[in-house]
């Protein structure tokens, strides 16, 4: 471990170099250590690791990252004077350990839950009681493709949107089916039975998940917030004024996982950085044309179309721990669609706790769903901040888990709140422009253009099918669905404009 940690001021002091090729005698020092991951595999083919010999997620003195993960089992809610009632479960708890996100799982990925979830959590802060909030059902449209290794993995779960509710220590829960959805788990029942008999089961094995993402949820992005967003209010909230330009959470490089996701972004920035930081338009081309990686277009062949690299907060600037995702990274082709998504997580959340924000959907994502990591490839915050979402380097092609049937080939872009009646800060809008600009512009594509590509199977197209979208489309352009929401679906057309214009076409 002291070689490991003599390491990063040396390779830290070969600025955006990898640290596999970069200073010659850099190089033998990760040779001898396996800092860096192995080249891109195709989609569904994990790529090597970081050291090896070590187990994935192996944590050393020192490293352990906060957080957890609590999972309740509901119990029946009974409904006297009712008979045939549509099944209700829930859950009342106090004095519970504090947690921050909450959301509902249960056993089997294919079931849907046909009805309604609200919560109310007790405040850390003042003893009180929120009203009951509303959980997003319907959640299934995120994911891998069925075919996947990650779907496939037998740790998938169903599960609900989660739900941002800040410092708790209580938690109220009900689920109630809506009384018209037939049951997928009771297929096996009588034909000739009463229709009752088929209509209104609940998903079986039903949880609640409470999230705590560690200490600290008042953390900053490190954005510099611009006029347009200081004072702005959303949900009631105040967006904070004059946040620390740099004070992400850190975390430390001590295991496999972190050194490998770190590794993974060092063409493009200092290995371990907190941050990539923003380049003007000259410093991006000439950075494209150095970059080697598969799917990529050549600039040699002609002036690229490529908008300004943004700042984009790393995993570990926003605080990962990189022992609860899954070992190695898995890569597709290129990248010729972007999906925009809202996390449906609520508005009420800070600028400042955005990090946090992260940490909770990865561990839900991870802990509860059973994804091999956060499905979204980006997150914006409702400030404008980016940051890296799955693991494998934010130049690189890294398949997601964001658009059920159509994440080969495209990147998931999540806008961090709930835009169904909301509208999304301006910030976060351009935020996606410029992030699109420069990730797409990488791989020689026009916003503003259509793509076709194929689809792995969902609600709206069958697999195997070609379809032709928009380059920047939302989630419900490939499944039926809410997301990214009324209100962020129709900034779209200003996001793909503006992308355009930062590539200069």
């Amino acid at each position: 471990m002291s070689k490991i940690r003599h390491m990063r001021g040396f390779l830290t002091s070969c600025p955006g170099v990898s640290p596999l090729a970069a200073c010659s005698i850099g190089v033998a020092l990760a040779t001898a250590v396996a800092l860096a991951p192995a080249g891109p595999a195709v989609a569904g083919t994990p790529a090597g690791s970081a050291v090896a010999g070590m187990p994935a997620g192996s944590v050393t003195a020192g490293s352990a990252v906060p957080g957890s993960t609590r999972s309740l089992p509901l119990a029946p809610v009974s409904r006297e004077g009712a008979p045939g009632a549509v099944p209700e479960q829930g859950l009342h708890r106090t004095g519970l350990a504090r947690f921050a996100l909450v959301g509902v799982v249960w056993d089997d990925p294919a079931t849907e839950l046909h009805g309604r979830v609200q919560v109310r959590t007790r405040s850390v802060a003042t003893g009180e009681w929120s009203g009951w909030q509303d959980v997003e059902t319907h959640n299934a449209d995120h994911g891998a493709e069925t075919a996947t290794a990650e779907r496939s993995s037998g740790r998938v779960h169903g599960g609900t949107a989660p739900l941002w509710v800040g410092d708790s220590d209580g938690v109220d829960v009900r689920v109630r089916a809506d009384g018209t959805g037939e049951a997928r788990g009771m297929r096996g029942a009588s034909a000739g039975g009463p229709r009752s008999a088929l209509r209104s089961a609940l998903p079986s094995g039903l949880r609640l998940e409470l999230v705590d993402p560690g200490e600290g949820t008042g953390e900053t992005g490190g954005t510099e917030q611009t006029s347009e967003v200081k004072g702005v209010r959303d949900a009631g909230e105040a967006v904070p004024g004059n946040l620390p330009a740099d004070d992400p959470p850190r975390t430390a490089l001590d295991t496999e996982a972190a050194l490998a996701a770190s590794a993974a972004n060092a063409d493009i920035t200092d290995f371990g950085s907190y941050a990539i930081p923003e380049l003007d338009r000259q410093a991006t081309e000439r950075e494209l044309a150095r970059l080697q990686v598969p799917g990529l277009q050549d600039p040699a062949r002609a002036k690229p179309y490529i908008g300004p690299r943004p700042r984009i907060v790393t995993r570990r600037g926003w605080g990962a721990d990189e022992s609860l995702r899954e070992r190695g990274f898995v890569y597709t082709k290129a990248i010729k669609a972007a999906f925009v998504h809202h996390t449906a997580t609520g508005n009420t959340y800070t600028c400042a706790q955005a990090p946090s924000v992260i940490r909770s959907i990865y561990r839900y994502h991870v802990k509860s769903m059973g994804w091999r990591d956060i499905g979204y490839n980006f997150l914006v915050d409702k400030c404008g901040t980016l940051y890296e979402g799955r693991a494998g380097g934010v130049a690189k092609a890294v398949l997601g888990a964001h658009t059920l049937g159509f994440n080969t080939n495209s990147m998931g872009i999540a806008v961090i709140g709930t835009y169904t009646t909301t509208e999304p800060a301006g910030s976060a809008v351009t935020a996606v422009a410029r992030l699109t600009a420069w990730k797409l512009g990488l791989y020689g594509v026009n916003p503003r253009g259509k793509t076709y590509l194929t689809s792995g199977g969902g609600n709206l197209y069958p697999k195997g099918k070609s379809v032709r979208l928009n380059v920047i489309s939302g989630h419900r352009d490939g499944f039926a669905t809410e997301c990214p929401g009324k209100r962020l679906y129709a900034k779209l057309g200003t996001a793909r404009s503006s992308a355009a214009a930062y590539q200069g076409r």
